[in-house]
């Protein structure tokens, strides 16, 4: 699992059919602490996560699994929205 902020939505002018009605969004990677790192991830929406949550994102086969369509070749989806993070 990727921890992430989500920033920003992607909206496509062409999809595959698996992805229809599935959103994008523009994830930025988290660390332990919640600091911000310099990888910003595109990411399917499983959940229906907002500008500015803190997510978890499933990667690889994964996350093929929480979209509708059984058959997908998305490999980062987001799975989880983070309520609270502690170290």
């Amino acid at each position: 699992m990727i921890p992430g902020e989500v920033i920003g939505r992607v909206v496509p002018s062409q999809t595959l059919d698996c992805f229809r009605g599935v959103p994008f969004l523009i994830v930025q990677r988290i660390d332990e602490e919640s600091n911000p790192t310099n990888e910003t991830i595109i990411a399917a929406d499983a959940i229906g996560a907002n500008m500015g949550e803190k997510v978890f994102i499933a990667q690889g086969m994964e996350a093929t699994f929480p979209l509708p369509e059984a058959f997908n070749p998305s490999d980062m989806t987001i799975v989880a929205i983070i309520d609270t993070m502690e170290t």
